[in-house]
Protein backbone atom coordinates (compact mmCIF):
# COMPACT_ATOMS: atom_id res chain seq x y z
CA UNK A 1 0.00 0.00 0.00
CA UNK A 2 1.55 3.28 -1.13
CA UNK A 3 0.98 6.10 1.31
CA UNK A 4 2.16 9.71 1.53
CA UNK A 5 1.44 11.12 4.98
CA UNK A 6 2.91 14.63 4.76
CA UNK A 7 1.39 16.90 2.11
CA UNK A 8 0.73 20.64 2.12
CA UNK A 9 -1.98 22.50 0.25
CA UNK A 10 -3.13 25.82 -1.21
CA UNK A 11 -3.81 26.89 2.39
CA UNK A 12 -0.06 27.03 3.04
CA UNK A 13 0.94 30.72 3.16
CA UNK A 14 4.52 29.98 2.05
CA UNK A 15 3.68 27.28 -0.50
CA UNK A 16 2.10 27.19 -3.93
CA UNK A 17 -1.54 27.59 -4.81
CA UNK A 18 -1.70 24.25 -6.60
CA UNK A 19 -5.21 22.91 -6.11
CA UNK A 20 -6.18 20.03 -3.86
CA UNK A 21 -7.59 18.26 -6.90
CA UNK A 22 -4.22 18.32 -8.68
CA UNK A 23 -2.53 16.71 -5.68
CA UNK A 24 -5.24 14.08 -5.42
CA UNK A 25 -5.34 13.26 -9.11
CA UNK A 26 -1.55 12.85 -9.23
CA UNK A 27 -1.68 10.52 -6.22
CA UNK A 28 -4.34 8.41 -7.93
CA UNK A 29 -2.37 8.36 -11.18
CA UNK A 30 0.71 7.10 -9.33
CA UNK A 31 -1.31 4.37 -7.57
CA UNK A 32 -1.13 5.76 -4.06
CA UNK A 33 -3.87 4.29 -1.92
CA UNK A 34 -3.71 6.85 0.90
CA UNK A 35 -2.64 10.46 1.37
CA UNK A 36 -2.83 12.86 4.29
CA UNK A 37 -3.01 16.62 3.91
CA UNK A 38 -1.01 18.03 6.82
CA UNK A 39 -1.18 21.78 6.46
CA UNK A 40 0.82 23.92 8.88
CA UNK A 41 -1.50 24.58 11.80
CA UNK A 42 -2.03 28.18 12.92
CA UNK A 43 0.67 29.32 15.29
CA UNK A 44 -0.35 30.50 18.77
CA UNK A 45 -1.84 33.97 18.47
CA UNK A 46 0.49 35.28 21.18
CA UNK A 47 3.59 33.89 19.41
CA UNK A 48 5.46 36.27 17.11
CA UNK A 49 6.48 34.41 13.96
CA UNK A 50 10.16 35.33 13.43
CA UNK A 51 10.05 34.89 9.63
CA UNK A 52 9.94 38.09 7.55
CA UNK A 53 6.52 37.44 6.02
CA UNK A 54 5.03 35.91 9.19
CA UNK A 55 3.87 33.02 7.01
CA UNK A 56 5.02 29.88 8.85
CA UNK A 57 1.52 28.74 9.73
CA UNK A 58 -1.98 28.85 8.35
CA UNK A 59 -4.01 31.92 9.24
CA UNK A 60 -6.31 31.14 12.20
CA UNK A 61 -9.32 32.36 10.20
CA UNK A 62 -8.62 29.70 7.54
CA UNK A 63 -8.50 26.65 9.82
CA UNK A 64 -12.20 25.79 9.66
CA UNK A 65 -12.33 26.23 5.89
CA UNK A 66 -9.26 24.03 5.46
CA UNK A 67 -10.66 21.24 7.62
CA UNK A 68 -14.05 21.37 5.91
CA UNK A 69 -12.50 21.40 2.42
CA UNK A 70 -10.40 18.28 3.07
CA UNK A 71 -13.38 16.57 4.69
CA UNK A 72 -15.45 17.21 1.55
CA UNK A 73 -12.67 15.95 -0.73
CA UNK A 74 -12.35 12.86 1.42
CA UNK A 75 -15.95 11.99 0.59
CA UNK A 76 -15.73 13.07 -3.04
CA UNK A 77 -12.80 10.75 -3.80
CA UNK A 78 -13.55 7.94 -1.35
CA UNK A 79 -14.04 5.36 -4.11
CA UNK A 80 -10.61 6.12 -5.60
CA UNK A 81 -8.29 6.93 -2.72
CA UNK A 82 -8.26 7.32 1.06
CA UNK A 83 -7.75 10.97 2.01
CA UNK A 84 -7.02 11.87 5.61
CA UNK A 85 -7.60 15.21 7.28
CA UNK A 86 -4.44 16.28 9.08
CA UNK A 87 -2.30 19.10 10.41
CA UNK A 88 1.40 19.68 10.93
CA UNK A 89 1.54 21.18 14.41
CA UNK A 90 4.55 23.16 15.62
CA UNK A 91 6.07 22.32 18.97
CA UNK A 92 7.30 25.63 20.39
CA UNK A 93 8.99 25.63 23.79
CA UNK A 94 6.94 27.76 26.18
CA UNK A 95 3.72 27.56 24.14
CA UNK A 96 2.55 24.12 25.22
CA UNK A 97 -0.70 25.44 26.75
CA UNK A 98 -1.66 27.27 23.57
CA UNK A 99 -0.79 24.25 21.41
CA UNK A 100 -2.88 21.96 23.58
CA UNK A 101 -5.80 24.40 23.28
CA UNK A 102 -5.54 24.30 19.48
CA UNK A 103 -5.45 20.50 19.50
CA UNK A 104 -8.45 20.35 21.80
CA UNK A 105 -10.38 22.33 19.17
CA UNK A 106 -9.13 20.70 15.97
CA UNK A 107 -8.30 17.24 17.28
CA UNK A 108 -11.82 15.77 17.17
CA UNK A 109 -12.04 16.26 13.39
CA UNK A 110 -8.49 15.13 12.54
CA UNK A 111 -7.63 11.71 11.16
CA UNK A 112 -3.91 12.27 11.47
CA UNK A 113 -1.33 14.84 12.57
CA UNK A 114 2.40 15.53 12.75
CA UNK A 115 4.32 17.26 15.55
CA UNK A 116 7.33 19.15 14.22
CA UNK A 117 10.06 21.48 15.43
CA UNK A 118 10.90 24.48 13.24
CA UNK A 119 11.47 27.15 15.91
CA UNK A 120 14.26 27.15 18.49
CA UNK A 121 14.41 29.33 21.57
CA UNK A 122 17.60 31.07 22.69
CA UNK A 123 17.87 34.01 25.11
CA UNK A 124 14.07 34.41 25.12
CA UNK A 125 13.87 34.84 21.35
CA UNK A 126 12.83 32.35 18.67
CA UNK A 127 14.40 31.54 15.33
CA UNK A 128 12.96 29.55 12.43
CA UNK A 129 16.05 27.46 11.73
CA UNK A 130 14.96 26.15 8.34
CA UNK A 131 14.09 29.55 6.85
CA UNK A 132 17.40 30.20 5.09
CA UNK A 133 21.07 29.30 5.27
CA UNK A 134 21.88 32.87 6.37
CA UNK A 135 19.45 32.72 9.30
CA UNK A 136 20.67 29.23 10.21
CA UNK A 137 24.38 30.14 10.19
CA UNK A 138 23.77 33.33 12.15
CA UNK A 139 21.79 31.42 14.75
CA UNK A 140 24.57 28.83 15.02
CA UNK A 141 26.96 31.65 15.98
CA UNK A 142 24.51 32.89 18.61
CA UNK A 143 24.24 29.51 20.32
CA UNK A 144 27.96 28.69 20.25
CA UNK A 145 28.47 26.86 17.00
CA UNK A 146 26.92 24.28 14.70
CA UNK A 147 27.28 21.38 17.12
CA UNK A 148 25.55 23.42 19.84
CA UNK A 149 22.76 24.18 17.36
CA UNK A 150 22.37 20.47 16.58
CA UNK A 151 22.14 19.63 20.27
CA UNK A 152 19.62 22.40 20.91
CA UNK A 153 17.49 21.08 18.07
CA UNK A 154 17.60 17.48 19.29
CA UNK A 155 16.91 18.55 22.87
CA UNK A 156 13.82 20.40 21.61
CA UNK A 157 12.62 17.35 19.65
CA UNK A 158 12.99 15.27 22.83
CA UNK A 159 10.95 17.88 24.71
CA UNK A 160 8.25 17.61 22.05
CA UNK A 161 8.01 13.86 22.64
CA UNK A 162 7.58 14.40 26.38
CA UNK A 163 5.30 17.45 26.11
CA UNK A 164 1.86 17.24 27.68
CA UNK A 165 -0.33 18.34 24.79
CA UNK A 166 -3.54 16.52 25.66
CA UNK A 167 -5.36 13.54 24.21
CA UNK A 168 -5.17 14.84 20.63
CA UNK A 169 -1.38 15.19 20.64
CA UNK A 170 0.08 14.03 17.31
CA UNK A 171 1.78 10.64 17.46
CA UNK A 172 4.02 11.21 14.44
CA UNK A 173 7.22 13.22 14.84
CA UNK A 174 8.03 15.32 11.78
CA UNK A 175 11.46 15.45 10.10
CA UNK A 176 13.47 14.90 13.33
CA UNK A 177 16.76 15.85 11.63
CA UNK A 178 15.59 19.07 9.99
CA UNK A 179 18.68 20.64 11.54
CA UNK A 180 20.62 18.93 8.70
CA UNK A 181 18.93 21.14 6.11
CA UNK A 182 21.98 23.39 5.72
CA UNK A 183 24.71 20.87 6.50
CA UNK A 184 26.51 21.53 3.21
CA UNK A 185 26.40 25.28 3.90
CA UNK A 186 28.17 25.03 7.26
CA UNK A 187 30.49 22.32 5.96
CA UNK A 188 31.28 20.83 9.38
CA UNK A 189 31.22 17.10 10.10
CA UNK A 190 29.01 16.73 13.13
CA UNK A 191 28.89 13.26 14.68
CA UNK A 192 25.26 13.17 15.74
CA UNK A 193 24.20 9.58 15.12
CA UNK A 194 24.00 8.94 18.86
CA UNK A 195 21.57 11.84 19.30
CA UNK A 196 19.38 10.61 16.44
CA UNK A 197 19.41 7.09 17.88
CA UNK A 198 18.39 8.59 21.23
CA UNK A 199 15.38 10.26 19.62
CA UNK A 200 14.30 7.26 17.53
CA UNK A 201 14.65 4.91 20.49
CA UNK A 202 12.57 7.19 22.71
CA UNK A 203 9.92 7.42 20.00
CA UNK A 204 9.75 3.63 19.78
CA UNK A 205 9.54 3.25 23.56
CA UNK A 206 6.74 5.82 23.85
CA UNK A 207 4.68 4.62 20.89
CA UNK A 208 5.40 7.35 18.36
CA UNK A 209 5.69 7.13 14.58
CA UNK A 210 8.47 8.46 12.35
CA UNK A 211 7.88 10.90 9.50
CA UNK A 212 10.40 9.52 6.97
CA UNK A 213 10.64 12.76 5.11
CA UNK A 214 12.10 12.89 1.61
CA UNK A 215 12.12 16.68 1.17
CA UNK A 216 15.74 17.06 2.24
CA UNK A 217 16.90 15.15 -0.82
CA UNK A 218 15.84 18.15 -2.92
CA UNK A 219 17.41 20.79 -0.68
CA UNK A 220 20.70 22.04 -2.18
CA UNK A 221 22.49 22.20 1.18
CA UNK A 222 21.11 18.91 2.53
CA UNK A 223 20.92 16.18 -0.14
CA UNK A 224 19.52 13.55 2.23
CA UNK A 225 16.15 12.67 3.73
CA UNK A 226 15.14 13.52 7.29
CA UNK A 227 16.43 11.39 8.97
CA UNK A 228 19.25 10.12 6.71
CA UNK A 229 18.83 6.68 5.16
CA UNK A 230 21.02 4.78 7.64
CA UNK A 231 18.88 6.18 10.46
CA UNK A 232 15.69 5.18 8.64
CA UNK A 233 17.17 1.68 8.49
CA UNK A 234 17.91 1.89 12.21
CA UNK A 235 14.28 2.85 12.82
CA UNK A 236 13.20 -0.23 10.90
CA UNK A 237 15.60 -2.39 12.94
CA UNK A 238 13.94 -1.34 16.22
CA UNK A 239 10.46 -1.69 14.69
CA UNK A 240 9.66 2.00 14.96
CA UNK A 241 6.63 2.57 12.71
CA UNK A 242 7.47 4.65 9.64
CA UNK A 243 5.22 6.76 7.43
CA UNK A 244 6.64 8.17 4.20
CA UNK A 245 6.19 11.91 3.79
CA UNK A 246 7.09 13.92 0.72
CA UNK A 247 6.44 17.20 2.57
CA UNK A 248 5.25 18.51 -0.79
CA UNK A 249 4.39 22.19 -1.02
CA UNK A 250 3.65 21.82 -4.74
CA UNK A 251 2.20 19.12 -6.98
CA UNK A 252 5.61 18.86 -8.65
CA UNK A 253 7.16 17.63 -5.39
CA UNK A 254 4.38 15.23 -4.45
CA UNK A 255 5.72 11.75 -3.62
CA UNK A 256 9.27 12.92 -4.35
CA UNK A 257 11.82 10.10 -3.85
CA UNK A 258 9.24 7.61 -2.60
CA UNK A 259 11.15 4.68 -4.08
CA UNK A 260 14.38 5.77 -2.39
CA UNK A 261 12.83 5.93 1.06
CA UNK A 262 10.52 2.94 0.86
CA UNK A 263 12.78 0.54 -1.09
Amino acid sequence: MKKDGHIHSPFCPHGTKDSFEKYIEKAIELNFSEITFTEHAPLPTNFVDPTPEKDSGMLPKDLTSYLETVKELKQQYKEQITIKVGLEVDYIVGYETETRALLDIAGPVLDDAILSVHFLKHNDTYTCIDFSDEVYLDFAKQVGGVEALYNLYYDTVLKSIDAKLGRFKPRRIGHPTLVHKFQLAHGEKIQDDSRIVEILTKMQEKGYVLDANSAGLNKPFCKEPYPPMHMIEYARSIELPIVFGSDAHSVKDLHQHYETIMK
